[in-house]
């Protein structure tokens, strides 16, 4: 399936079952992150070693509480440690897969 055009698109997918097939796996653990389920979303990305993963990995771990391990992950990435809340990072993170 293709990617959604807008962030309403991606939640618009969110009472399937499993994430769209076809979409890249920092997406798709955006996609369980965003239905509750935190270690499939940790899954996803865990061991993937591209900068998206990484950022996605961060965001996990600062949602999840651990700002140490969030640091390091941030810091894979490239990226410094957001000024924004979690909730508008995640709507960044999509925004910016979704824009490819």
């Amino acid at each position: 399936m293709a990617l959604p055009k807008d962030f309403d698109g991606f939640k618009s997918t969110l009472h399937q079952n499993e994430p769209p097939q076809g979409w890249p796996n920092p997406l798709k653990s955006l996609w369980f992150d965003a239905r509750d389920d935190w270690e499939a979303a940790h899954d996803l990305v865990d061991g993937l070693e591209t900068p998206m993963a990484n950022w996605v990995h961060a965001y996990l771990h600062r949602k999840e509480g651990d700002e140490w391990n969030a640091e390091y992950w941030y810091r894979q990435a490239g990226r410094p440690f957001p000024e924004i809340n979690s909730t508008l990072e995640f709507r960044g993170l999509v925004d910016y897969l979704l824009q490819g």
